[in-house]
């Protein structure tokens, strides 16, 4: 239970630090030239991208108001399918924070962080492997994705209705991933390293009262 929760922990850690990188789409408004695309200076497309976030994020914002990008019914239902994911990683990362806490704070009382080495190798591995899929073609990798976690197409925006794709290029959600990947994976290197120096110290401590 423990264990699960401390996985849980970094993964939706990972995903809510990602999902809240406002420098990273920041930065591509400049790297994929959102600005040239849409037509729009850089600072009126953030100010759209902050209200899609008040809306995604916050649990009392119930409309969709973007000043500059109407949001057609379709797309409303796929902002509010998103939403309610969005939701629900935040709600596990509360939950998981108290039982992931204990449990890590009952292996380092009891010098025993090393239980850790095994679990950490396992789940280091699905990461690598998700990122090497996702490379070798990232728009299947991104459809099968969206099929995934949504029962419906409503996450097709056409550009017509739902502007705000534009601003919202494949290569943009394809930085998050790669975003999410290294801070789910930088999290598990570090337990594992923790796990690694728990080892060496029990050893050094056997060593020592066996002398």
């Amino acid at each position: 239970m423990g264990l699960t929760a401390l996985i849980l922990l970094l993964l939706t850690l990972s995903i809510f630090l990602t999902i809240n990188a406002v420098w990273l789409y920041r930065l591509d408004i400049h790297w994929l030239n959102i600005s040239q695309t849409v037509q729009m200076a850089p600072h009126k497309i953030m100010r759209n991208y902050y209200q899609m976030l008040g809306y995604l994020e916050l649990p009392w914002v119930t409309d969709l108001k973007m000043t500059d990008f109407p949001t057609s019914f379709t797309g409303m239902i796929h902002f509010h399918d998103v939403k309610k994911l969005f939701l629900l990683n935040n709600v596990v990362l509360l939950l998981s924070l108290y039982p992931a806490g204990w449990y890590f704070r009952r292996l380092k009382r009891y010098d025993e962080r090393w239980r850790l080495i095994r679990p950490m190798q396992v789940a280091t591995v699905v990461p690598v492997v998700l990122a090497a899929i996702m490379a070798v073609d990232f728009n299947d990798f991104f459809i099968d994705f969206h099929k995934l976690l949504f029962r419906n197409n409503d996450w097709l925006f056409d550009p017509s209705l739902d502007p705000i794709i534009t601003a919202l290029p494949d290569t943009f959600f394809l930085h998050c991933f790669i975003l999410a990947f290294v801070l789910f994976e930088a999290g598990l290197l570090w337990l594992y390293w923790l796990g690694r120096q728990s080892f060496k110290h029990v050893g050094e401590t056997n060593s020592q009262k066996k002398n």
